[in-house]
């Protein structure tokens, strides 16, 4: 059968098909995404162009939904909260309500914004050669470019060269001292307003240079510490880890110095910011997800330039927070003990190379020496010496009487202070050592040496004779307190477990070993255990801080007659703890006993137990970094490795909790409490009890076993 279709039928048919066709097509074209901008396809309100990748986008918007103005900006395309890394007419806004403005490629080939009036609010100054077509392109790494066409290599123009406050990955930050032109990051007026705010960040032309925050442009307000080729030695978290990704480039010849970073991973981004507060960030995103905070300054009072005057140096891990360096003291006590410590100190004594001028600079300089100050960021203003070994940089500052400070960085070199020594910044790891020039106890010279000597040789023998008569008395009194505690432990010898490990190895060993302390003198010693005097209560009873006649801090634990614990207790920590030397074990001074007062004596830890810094809801655990943490636990862990293996009892503390460690006035850790602990045989590694053994946050360990793989 033949089909026969007429003339008319297949003009319809055709129609029909064309038709079809169209509609497949229309969607395409709508929903295509634009990558740039051109003579004949400007960007209007409603529009963005995309980076090919689909990371970054362009277009009209209006910082936090502003009802007043609206910029063109760019941004990352989709992570929230949407972060604008550049903007365009940031100092000359358009009208929210001007819907008809656009950004457009001028018939001179210039990138410019016009509003609805077509007046120029914002270009980029450049205009195409007659015999080019310019295009503006967004490109993956955030770089808005201008080309004579979009297929040339060379960038007429590109936003990268004229910064916001964003500073993006590849993007450069510095200067070019032959040009004189200067890259900055500028930061918003406000979190509504992107004009230019009060805070500057950029590069210092020194040799190493510095990443600095200013305010208006010449007040410093925070800085980074000076270049060591892999990362700032005034910022901590740019460890080996992460300093891989940062870099500064400096070219000599050409007068040029860069800093940059970039990212390993293509699942992250990230960017650096200043805000309008002046806080500089470094923030990240993986796949996608919200942005996240890595490092930012400043961060604490200690960050702060200056915060604690010339020769001064700051820790914020202490109160104060503020301390004259070694050899000076405040420049004013009233304005410091009203805790305005921003005037610094002052030396206390010249140096010897000030004070004798009529000798030569190599002999007066010989007179001084210097004091190590280790993990800190390096101050303010220092001057660069190349080609020295560490001993000819201190040679060299020692034999310049205007020398202050020196210090030798590996990948730096020598390093001198001849100004005052100012924004120095202790950590509890990285940094660098500094050292600090003083005046030593021999700085009189020769001769002050001479006499010091020969006065020492006469008054030799009447100090010897004095000692060994002091020796005497002391230890006929502590005799008459040793037999007071023998009688104490005899008389208690039938309390406790006779099957018990431990207590069996206290009763077989010599009880007179501890330094036995006069009760009058520990009660002189705690202001007769004055309530202002407590330091807290644990279950063995109160705990005291005092201080002995002889200038000695000390820790005094007061058996309580309400207390868990008891006898045993008491003689088991006063006995085990002089059994075992470590330096993460607590160490016992010796003990008292009179009537029915029962008193250990403890060295003094100033920062207290790992609880309260833990759990104070002032701080929220900020005053322990990652770096402190990380101490903590491997001091903790040496000490349990010591009792479990390496001394020469087994012991199971059996109450080990982070109240139980104390922290020292470096922060090192210190286990204490050994009330509950327990020996175990040579060849055993688990052991029976049936008491409560340790309380902790809500749970207690009733019975069961105790064994070497925890405590």
């Amino acid at each position: 059968m033949q089909m026969d279709i007429g003339k008319e039928g297949f003009s319809a048919l055709n129609f029909s098909t064309f038709i079809l066709l169209l509609f497949n097509l229309l969607p395409l074209q709508c929903c295509a995404q634009v990558h740039d901008i051109t003579p004949s396809r400007p960007l209007a309100e409603g529009q963005t162009i995309v980076s090919p990748g689909n990371l970054f986008e362009l277009g009209f918007f209006s910082p936090n939904n502003s009802a007043a103005n609206k910029y063109v900006g760019i941004w990352y395309q989709n992570i929230l909260p949407r972060k604008v890394v550049w903007v365009a007419n940031r100092e000359k806004p358009l009208a929210v309500a001007d819907t008809v403005a656009s950004l457009r490629i001028s018939s001179n080939g210039t990138l410019e914004l016009v509003d609805g009036k077509q007046n120029s609010v914002w270009s980029n100054n450049v205009s195409v050669p007659s015999n080019g077509s310019a295009a503006a392109l967004l490109l993956d790494d955030g770089n808005f470019v201008v080309k004579v066409n979009a297929g040339a290599a060379d960038h007429l123009w590109e936003s990268f060269d004229y910064p916001s406050d964003t500073l993006l990955p590849s993007m450069l930050l510095g200067f070019d001292s032959k040009s004189g032109k200067r890259n900055f990051l500028s930061a918003w007026k406000s979190e509504s307003d992107p004009s230019t705010g009060i805070f500057l960040v950029g590069l210092t032309p020194e040799v190493p240079s510095q990443l600095v925050v200013w305010i208006n442009g010449s007040t410093l307000n925070w800085r980074s510490g000076p270049w060591d080729k892999s990362k700032f030695i005034g910022v901590p978290e740019m460890d080996d880890q992460y300093g891989s990704g940062f870099y500064l480039d400096e070219n000599a010849q050409l007068g040029t110095k860069y800093f940059s970073f970039s990212l390993f991973e293509k699942t992250v981004a990230a960017y650096i910011d200043i805000s309008s507060e002046g806080v500089l960030k470094l923030i990240y995103s993986k796949h996608g997800e919200n942005w996240n905070t890595f490092w930012e300054a400043p961060k604490s009072p200690c960050d702060n330039y200056g915060a604690c005057g010339p020769f001064g140096a700051c820790k914020a891990s202490e109160s104060p927070i503020c301390k004259c360096l070694k050899g000076f003291v405040p420049k004013s006590l009233e304005e410091w003990s009203k805790g305005n410590r921003t005037g610094g100190c002052v030396r206390k004594a010249k140096l010897f190379c000030e004070s004798n001028t009529n000798q030569s600079v190599a002999s007066r300089g010989n007179d001084d020496g210097f004091w190590k100050m280790s993990s800190v960021k390096l101050p303010d203003f220092h001057e660069y010496i190349s080609s020295l070994s560490a001993e000819n940089c201190r040679r060299q500052c020692l034999d310049n009487c205007s020398c202050l400070a020196y210090t030798y960085v590996n990948n730096i070199g020598c390093l001198v202070w001849s100004k005052d020594i100012i924004d120095v910044e202790e950590f509890s790891s990285a940094g660098q050592d500094l050292f600090i020039r003083l005046r030593t106890e021999s700085g009189e010279g020769k001769r002050t040496r001479i006499i010091v000597s020969l006065t020492v040789a006469i008054c030799f023998m009447g100090v010897l004779v004095a000692i060994v008569f002091i020796l005497h008395r002391l230890r006929a009194k502590q005799t008459g307190n040793i037999k007071v505690t023998r009688k104490f432990f005899e008389l208690n010898d039938t309390i406790g477990n006779s099957s018990d490990t431990l207590q069996e190895y206290i009763r077989q060993h010599d009880r007179s070993e501890l330094l036995i302390y006069n009760f009058d003198n520990i009660l002189l010693a705690t202001n007769n255990f004055s309530i202002t005097n407590k330091l807290g209560e644990g279950g063995f009873g109160p705990v005291y801080k005092g201080k002995l006649q002889e200038g000695k801090e000390i820790a005094v634990k007061r058996l309580s007659s309400s207390s868990g614990q008891g006898i045993e207790e008491f003689k088991n920590e006063m006995l085990l703890i002089s059994k075992l030397q470590h330096k993460n074990l607590v160490r016992i001074m010796g003990c008292s006993v009179q009537d029915d007062e029962k008193l250990l004596i403890y060295e003094f830890m100033p920062n207290g137990s790992l609880d309260t810094l833990l759990f104070n809801p002032m701080t929220g655990g900020a005053v322990l970094d990652w770096g402190r943490r990380l101490k903590i636990i491997q001091g903790v862990a040496r000490g349990l490795l010591y009792l479990h293996h390496d001394s020469c009892l087994k012991v199971i503390h059996r109450d080990l909790k982070v109240s139980n460690i104390l922290l020292d006035e470096n922060m090192n850790p210190k286990i204490s409490d050994f009330g509950l602990a327990r020996i175990v045989q040579g060849t055993q590694s688990l052991a029976n009890t049936h008491k409560v053994v340790g309380t902790m946050r809500g749970r207690q360990a009733l019975g069961g076993l105790g064994g070497l793989g925890g405590s």
